[in-house]
């Protein structure tokens, strides 16, 4: 009554009157947003940006522990992390000059295999740690930073290093709103985290650091319009997988039960011996079995053996199905999430994985190229032209030729090879793609592979080498569980 009351005001204050606005109220009304019986305990968000801040550290704690012990986390994590970058995804210069595209990507590639400040991993390596976390924490990190030399190095930052329990209203209408400072115009100017990574056995005094935001990357897929940090992807299904973990740790425990076989003597005197495994003078052990044994019972006595339930096959079923919902909300197809490829044919396959990459390709272009790759891009090439290890006429003037790239997800493999080959070169001849496309899609630049193709058959012709040019292929096997 009270929710009705407030609609009702409101409604007066546009011209209606109390009656009026009460029959408005009761007329716009949804059920999902009723009273009563069926929705006394459901839950609801009043604020979003305020649920995140407050949730994100204990789903991202949670998330990270169900990932590093639940098979099917795990799973998931690592085909999101597959998905998003894979081998990596590479960057190719658009600058309308060949030759300088050509400086530019040889510099690029050699500079990737020194990327990392703490000398881990290369450029691909820091984007596979930039999903996993993505996916797990919600959330990535990455400063900028310079060695001796002036190259430019990246370093990770776990999130628990940004302070998220740091708000603070400052001077001027700026604020610091969980370790992300704001100006009064409402734009991230700067990052607040600790000099050190929180949890090494030995930890200096603590020291926060104010870190430009120009300096820092923030990587996360923003749901929300204004959000300030990124919600772990577990979030809609960290109850779920910590209810199927418990249920199978149960089912687990019933089976190790069920495969105990206890057989209980019953003397209708009350004198049977313990189980203690003493001789009985026959050449028996009292109370125990052996195989092969052959067992004397005295008179009246008798044997009787526990019947434990067995795992029932609607129960593997509700298991099943509570799988196929985790997979669902964490958005990866069941068989990623579980490697069981049993219930599957080729086309629900294909289906599952064409719906599955589009899921990726947008949060590759959204997130992972938009928020980490072009940034890193960006700040290599003001950093190797200003250190004059990169020549660029004009940059000074006009940078975004020098700035300006094709990234390249990786190539995505197919179900069934020769008919998806087969559809693409009937959509080349058919005018509705382009072999740029076709090349892009399999993760390789047009022109790098139209050379390379030169340079083979160029090899192959001073070497005296023939290759069939169009293999006849055999009639492909059907594959298994195919519609016909």
């Amino acid at each position: 009554m009270i929710g009705r009351e407030i609609i009702a005001r409101a409604l007066q204050g546009l011209g209606l009157s109390r009656q009026a606005a009460r029959f408005q109220t009761r007329t716009m009304g949804f059920d999902g947003a009723a009273g009563g019986r069926r929705l006394r305990n459901a839950g609801h968000i009043d604020l979003p940006l305020a649920s995140q801040i407050a949730a994100r550290q204990t789903l991202a704690r949670r998330a990270r522990y169900l990932e590093a012990n639940n098979g099917y986390a795990a799973g998931g994590v690592n085909a999101w992390a597959s998905a998003l970058v894979g081998a990596g995804i590479k960057p190719q210069s658009a600058h309308p000059d060949a030759a300088t595209r050509k400086l530019i990507n040889a510099a690029f590639d050699r500079w990737t295999r020194e990327a990392d400040a703490d000398g881990l991993a290369d450029f691909y390596g820091l984007q596979d740690i930039v999903a996993r976390r993505l996916v797990v924490d919600g959330e990535a990190f990455a400063v900028f930073a310079h060695d001796s030399a002036g190259r430019l190095r990246l370093r990770l930052m776990d999130g628990e290093q940004v302070s998220g329990a740091y708000h603070t209203e400052l001077q001027g209408g700026a604020r610091i709103v969980a370790g992300v400072e704001y100006d009064d115009a409402g734009r991230r100017v700067a990052y607040h985290a600790w000099r050190q990574r929180p949890g090494l056995p030995i930890m200096p005094a603590l020291q926060l650091l104010r870190l430009p935001a120009e300096d820092v990357v923030h990587v996360l897929k923003v749901t929300t319009p204004g959000q300030v940090r990124g919600v772990s992807w577990f979030a809609p299904i960290l109850l779920r997988l910590a209810d199927l973990d418990s249920s199978h740790d149960a089912q687990l425990t019933r089976q190790k039960v069920a495969a105990l076989l206890a057989g209980f003597i019953v003397d209708p005197n009350g004198e049977a011996g313990g189980f203690d495994g003493e001789s009985d003078g026959r050449g028996n052990l009292e109370g125990g079995l052996e195989p092969g044994t052959l067992k004397v019972l005295a008179p009246g006595q008798d044997v009787r053996f526990s019947e434990p339930a067995e795992v029932g096959a609607e129960v593997i079923a509700f298991m099943k199905l509570t799988a196929k919902e985790v997979a669902s909300g964490l958005g990866v197809p069941f068989e990623e999430l579980s490697a069981d490829r049993s219930e599957g044919n080729y086309s629900s396959m294909r289906d599952g994985k064409i719906e599955f990459r589009r899921r990726a390709e947008a949060i590759q272009f959204g997130t992972i190229i938009n928020r980490f790759c072009d940034p890193v891009w960006r700040r290599w090439i003001t950093t190797e032209v200003l250190s004059g290890r990169l020549d660029a006429p004009g940059f000074e003037t006009d940078p975004e030729p020098y700035f300006a790239a094709n990234w390249l997800p990786p190539k995505n493999e197919w179900v069934d090879p020769l008919r998806d080959a087969q559809a693409e070169i009937l959509a080349i001849n058919a005018g509705l793609m382009s072999r740029r496309q076709a090349v892009a899609a399999r993760g390789y630049d047009l022109e790098a592979l139209d050379a390379e193709i030169a340079q083979d058959r160029a090899d192959a012709e001073r070497l005296g080498l023939q290759f069939e040019v169009k293999p006849t292929p055999p009639a492909p096997a059907q594959p298994q569980g195919a519609d016909t």
